[in-house]
Parts: C-alpha cells; structure tokens; sequence
C-alpha cells in the first residue's frame, strides 16, 4: 500500500481523474511514466468473452474462441461448492492465459419472477444457495490471481427500463434477500471488484448512494476493492464518486474525468476522496500485474471436459415415472430404437444472449453424442424462428414416435424468448412446442422431454410424459452431457435452486413485476419463491430443492449439539446420509429453519444449509453443518439491526422444500433485542415478551394501582371464558398509553411516563 501511496503523491489532478474511468470500452488507464500499467477486463461468468476488436456489451460482435460453461442458472442447480471453484479456477486460468485481469461475474441478483430476461445469469431465488455458490466461484477464479466482479449491485430483477426503474422495496426484504445475496459471498470470498447495477433503489441510483455503497458495503461487510458501474449506468459522475463508485466504465470521452477535475478545484469534491478512489483502483490493477502469468496457456480441450462434468451435474431429472413393464423410463436401454424429436437435438440452444454470449470452442449436440449408444432416428419437429405449427413436421414426428421403442423430445426456449435487455412476456413455451409435445405423448407413451430453457417454464403437459429433464443452458458439452445422463454413463444430481411453479400468475410478484413506468413496487416483500408457495402451501410444479435420480438415499440418526443456546453459541447439525440403490449417486441435502409460534410475519421455513455428498451404492457419510446467530435472525425494521426471536425452532433435514425426511428442534433463549426501547406506544404484548420489561411493569403498577387491568374481574368470576380471551386479545395489542382508559382518571401522561422510565431501566440493568 505504500507503494501505492508514493504513486498517488506523485500522480497529477488531471491524471487522477482520469485513472477513474475506462481507457476505452474494456481496459483501464494506466500512466507510462508512472510505470502503472493498463489492465483488460471482459465479460463472463460462465466463459471468457474478451473482445480483441469492435466492442460492445450486448455479446453482439464476435470474440476469442474460449469454452462455454453452464449458465448461472445450471451452475447454482448442481448445489456444488466444489464444482463452482472448480469453474472458477479454470476461467482463471484462461483469463490468466489471454491477460485479462478482471472477469465480469459472478451474478447473484435475486430471481424474484421467472419473467426477468436474465435469470438464465443469476443463481437462485434464495440468497443463501447465491451466497454460498458465488463465494466458491470467486475463491476459484481469485486463486488464479484473476479479479471478480460480482454483479449487479442491487435490486436488478428485471431488464425492463433497467436504467430508470426504481426498486422500491422495504429494509426488511433488502437486508434479507436482496442485499444478503451479496453479503455472504462479500464477507467470505473477498472478491476484487463489485458492479453496480443501473436501475434506482428507493428513487436513488445505486451507483450513487453513500447507503449502499460506503455504509453497508465498506463499513459493514468490509468490501476493500473497487466498485465499478455497469456499462454506461453512470448517472451523476461526482455524486457517484462521492458515495464511493470509483470507476466509471466505459471510457466518457473525457467529459466526466474534466468534471471530476472541476469538483476539485471549486471545492465540491475533496481530493482526499480521489485520492482513495484511485489508490483502490491502483490496488486490484497490481493485484494482477505483480501475479501477471505471461507464459500461461489453457487446454480448451481440457476445460471443454470440465465443461461436460459441469453440465452433467447441472442437469436436474425432474420427473421419472415407470412404464408398462415397470422399469423407469429413464435411463434409456443401450441399444434400443429411439426417436430424437426437435431441432435442439441437433442445435442446442445452451447458453442465453447478451454479454455473456461466448464464441465457443466446440459444441456438442445430443443427435451425435447418443448416436454410440442406440439406433436414432430424427425428426424436425418445429423450428425457432417462428411459432407456427409446420403439419409436415408434426406428423413426420408423430410418425418417428409411433414406430420407436421410446421418444425424446429437444424442445425449449429460442434465445429471442430469454436474453438481455428485455424481459420475458410469459412462462409459457411456443405452441407449436407445446402441441408437438401433447401429439407425441398421445401415440408413444414413453415420451422423454428434455428442456433448453434459463428460467421456469409452464407444462401443460406434464401429466402426459413420464420423464422430463431440465437441461437449463449448459454450455458446449450439453449433447455429451444429455447423452451420458439418458442412457446412465451419469447419474443425474442436479436440484432446482428456484421453483417452478404451475403458472406464472402464482408467483408472488405477477402483480407489480415490471413496474408503472419508472417505479416498480416489490409488494411481496420477503415472500420469494419457495418462502411465499411453501408458507401459502401452494401447489407447485417443482419444489425448490427438487431433483432425481437413478438410485435412492435414505437418511437418519439426526443430532443436534444443543437443545438450547443464546447468544453467539452456535448449534452443529449432524445427520447420515445412505446410497440405498444399486449405483453411485451424489446426494445435496438440504437444512431449513422453521420458527414455532411465531410472533412476527416470517416464511414458514427458509433454507440455512445444504451439502453435496457422493456416495457409492450402499455406503453411507454423515453431514455435519453449522447455524450461527444470525442464521436464526430476521432483521427488524425498527431496531435496524438483525435479532432473534426466542422460543422453539424446528430443523428440518430434507431432499427439497417439500421433501423433508428428519426433523428436530432446539430453543433460543435470547432476548428479544438489545436495542429494544419502551415507549408510549409500545404495546402490553411486546412488553409481555420481555421478561424484565414485564416484571418492571407489573411491579410499577401494583405499587400505583394496586392491581392490573381486568384483575379484579378475573378474580371474582365475572369474566367468562370467552370474555377473558377477548381482554387476553384487547391488553396483547393496547398501547401504554391506554392505560389511561383501563384507570379510569388515576393514569395520566405523568404516570405513563414514569412508568416508561422504570421499564427501559430495567431492561438496561
């Protein structure tokens, strides 16, 4: 850092200024006679997208050849931790290999709606699963002294008028969900960079609020590096600087380096504040500099091999039911005579468009890789460009079904349904797909349909077709992937890390997602995904979590470290896990927390663990995770601070949300909160809560009055069962303040609070 120090001291105004904005569209300044040298960054996550000549950041000019890996989306369904370090450290060694210093990604926004363009990027709709993932990624990529940038920094859950919009949303969900994404993966991985998103949350931009960006992000979660705005989602460049955005990216022409300058100079910006601003640039620009590889080289045909081992694990068996002879439909006989329906079998689509978009090594499609294994015959069945059902097409289809031992079906969405930029209009599949699928299912009853898609889609069909596999977008092995995990080489291991829900009207956000003009209201608050379908008890399609496979797991012997705890004790969960079936399996076990009798609004459970396990057929491993504090907390709008309910919690153990195979309880005993303070408006029931509280309030008015509300009454008989409930139900929600009224003219406002005084004193003793 000294170093760094004796270069900013030595650096001009103008030259500063400048260090804070893009050499052009992907590389940083440097300064020559400084010996600073000008570091590249490039699109990712799941693949290097470094642009040698024209630029641009919609994926729409071609790029270097590098290796596709699963989406995002496919990434978080493995629920593999060492699986996304894995990737991580091969993207580095690419970067390292083309000298590109930053990766631009991870992406962990929250999927609120299955309709937000770019879910095919994000993780999950559970901050936890996002967390946790995208720490292991970066660990892997930062390894490889390659920079991340996790992305986009906040509330960017949807493309429709993203540089505009406001998020409008309350503490309680951004502290839980929105902002909790990144906060673990922050705290844990460290990563180099953090880019803001375009859109405003609360009416203020992200690249400018001192909130977000200086209080929460350093102050808080100690974020060191530099922030860095999306591509031209700079508003007001010195109000962005002053709120701790220090690089704008791309270059302006020079027009906001010049009012960086002129901030400066007429004492609206301190130079102390540019000054830190490009010695954090400076830090992440040595980072890589001092670690620079330059004899490093990459074997794409080695990372294309990662790549398969990626998307096998990716790939989530959804449905699997017997057939007429009683065997599951899937994995399919070696061997057979089999019809490959939908030109995705021969063109897959397998990763979304935009500035993700790789130009791929190689691609693998399903109609060569399964050719090794049977007899295949391939029929069109429909085509992207248009969603018109082609008569030739469906009955050759139907035709090729009919006369095969089985069918499967490629179908999915065309990448002008799902990209960048816009956002879906439903959940629905083409038609044409949709009919193709009902006309085949109705003449060969052992129908397998494998889906291309980044996000949910509707399935009116699937009471029809006993097997279904989720392929999400998964890179350039996917052919070699499907092949192996339909006719058994693999054994399917994926777990949904968002739910498919049975429309797109049961989502929780259907009614306000995409917003009236500029604003976007967030009315369902924390209830995302499984935390809204599972506490409404909704029918769902598929369950968050869920996800099959060739052989079963059985679990037991559950054991918790304590019964109770308090405090910052933590509570160790042990459990075994056992391959029942007669072939390896990965197993990803699931821990939720469900708060009995609750007092305050809360999802009726929330996911605070998971682990992968590979087991052989027949053995079995024991899962031992950890739950802090704050895995029981929820944060309280009015404390401003995270806090613990007391009282009983369940912990369920399960193989999804709606799956849950072991279950066990434990007690908290903290108070309430330590920040809790009476006053005239607390009610008789959040002081009933606190025993010091309660204790100070029953004396002061014992020694005032001489009894409690409705004592008198209650000791002498006049009070029914049904009265005392309803007076139980009046003095639970009265403020103190009402006292007044239960006194009839001996409690006053003097009283009240003399009667505040001695609660909060003894709450602080």
């Amino acid at each position: 850092m000294e170093k760094i120090e004796e270069l900013v001291k030595q650096m001009t105004l103008e030259e500063k200024a400048g260090m804070c904005s893009g050499r052009d569209f992907w590389h940083l300044k440097g300064v020559e006679r400084l010996g600073i040298p000008s570091i590249m960054v490039a699109d990712g996550p799941h693949g290097l997208r470094k642009q040698d000549q024209s630029a641009d950041h919609l994926g729409i000019n071609d790029s270097i050849k590098a290796v596709c890996f699963p989406s995002a989306a496919g990434l978080a369904a493995s629920f593999d931790k060492g699986l996304l370090r894995r990737v991580g450290e091969t993207l580095g060694e690419e970067c390292q290999a083309e000298n590109v210093a930053v990766l631009l990604g991870p992406a962990i926004n929250i999927k609120r709606s299955p309709l937000c363009g770019r879910n095919f990027e994000y993780m999950s709709e559970d901050p936890f699963v996002s967390s946790k993932l995208a720490a292991a990624y970066i660990d892997g990529l930062q390894s490889r002294k390659v920079g991340a940038s996790l992305k986009h920094f906040a509330v960017n859950n949807q493309e429709k008028r993203r540089s505009t919009v406001s998020s409008q949303v309350s503490e309680r969900a951004l502290r839980e969900l929105y902002l909790a994404s990144f906060e673990g993966a922050v705290k844990e991985a460290k990563p180099w960079t953090v880019m803001c998103s375009y859109n405003r949350i609360n009416g203020e931009y992200a690249s400018e609020s001192h909130w977000l960006l200086t209080e929460i992000l350093r102050d808080e979660w100690g974020f060191d590096g530099f922030l860095v705005t999306d591509w031209s989602a700079c508003n007001e460049r010195v109000k962005g600087l002053l709120a701790g955005q220090d690089l704008e990216m791309p270059d302006s022409g020079g027009a906001n380096d010049r009012l960086i300058v002129e901030a400066v100079q007429n004492g609206t910006l301190k130079e102390e504040i540019l000054d830190q601003a490009v010695m954090r640039i400076l830090d992440v620009i040595f980072r890589y500099a001092d670690h620079r590889d330059a004899v490093a080289e990459f074997d794409r045909q080695k990372h294309h091999e990662i790549a398969r081992e990626a998307a096998c694990q990716s790939m989530v068996l959804l449905k699997n039911d017997k057939t007429a002879k009683g065997k599951k439909t899937l994995p399919l006989k070696k061997g057979g005579k089999y019809a490959f329906i939908g030109c995705f079998a021969k063109n897959p689509r397998y990763q979304g468009g935009g500035s993700s978009h790789i130009n791929s090594y190689k691609v693998s499609n399903a109609l060569e890789s399964c050719g090794a294994y049977a007899e295949i015959t391939f029929a069109e069945g429909f085509q992207t460009a248009q969603d018109q059902i082609d008569k030739e097409m469906l009955e050759e289809a139907v035709k090729a079904a009919r006369e095969s031992d089985a069918a499967v079906i490629f179908a999915g969405l065309p990448e002008s349904i799902e990209s960048e930029a816009y956002d879906r209009e439903h959940m629905g599949l083409p038609k044409c797909q949709n009919v193709l699928i009902r006309e085949v299912a109705a003449v060969q009853p052992n129908t397998v349909v494998v889906l291309h898609n980044g996000s949910p889609v509707e399935m009116p069909w699937e009471d029809q077709v006993p097997a279904i596999l989720e392929s999400y977008l998964a890179g350039e092995a996917v052919g070699e992937a499907q092949a192996a995990l339909l006719f058994g080489e693999e054994n399917p291991c994926g777990r949904l890390a968002e739910t498919f829900p049975l429309r797109v009207q049961d989502n929780p956000a259907w009614l306000d997602f995409g917003g009236n003009k500029d604003v976007v209201h967030y009315g369902e608050g924390i209830f995302v995904g499984y935390r809204y379908y599972d506490t409404k008890e909704m029918p769902v399609l598929f369950p968050f979590g869920h996800g099959l496979s060739y052989t079963e797991f059985a679990y037991d012997n559950l054991r918790l470290s304590r019964e109770c705890l308090c405090g910052e004790e933590q509570l160790e969960i042990r459990f075994r896990v056992r391959n029942t079936g007669e072939r390896a399996g990965r197993e990803a076990p699931q821990v939720y927390l469900h708060k009995k009798n609750t007092g305050i609004s809360r999802p009726w459970q929330e996911l605070k663990g998971f682990e992968k396990v590979g087991l052989a057929a027949g053995e079995e491993a024991e899962v031992v995770l950890q739950l802090d504090r704050r895995s029981f907390s929820y944060y309280d709008e009015q404390m401003q601070d995270w806090c613990v309910e007391p009282g009983e919690y369940e912990i369920l153990i399960g193989a999804s949300s709606r799956d849950i195979r072991l279950r066990g309880s434990v007690m908290r005993t903290d108070s309430l909160s330590d920040k809790w303070v009476c006053h005239r408006n607390t009610t008789l029931g959040e002081i009933m809560k606190r025993p010091a509280a309660k204790e100070a309030y029953r004396q002061f008015l014992k020694e005032e009055t001489g009894r409690l509300p409705f004592e008198g009454l209650s000791a002498a008989g006049q009070l029914g069962e049904g009265m005392k409930k309803m007076a139980e139900a009046i003095l639970s929600d009265s403020p103190l303040r009402s006292l007044r009224s239960f006194y009839k003219g001996k409690v006053d406002d003097v009283f009240i609070e003399r009667l505040i005084d001695r609660i909060n004193h003894n709450m602080d003793n």
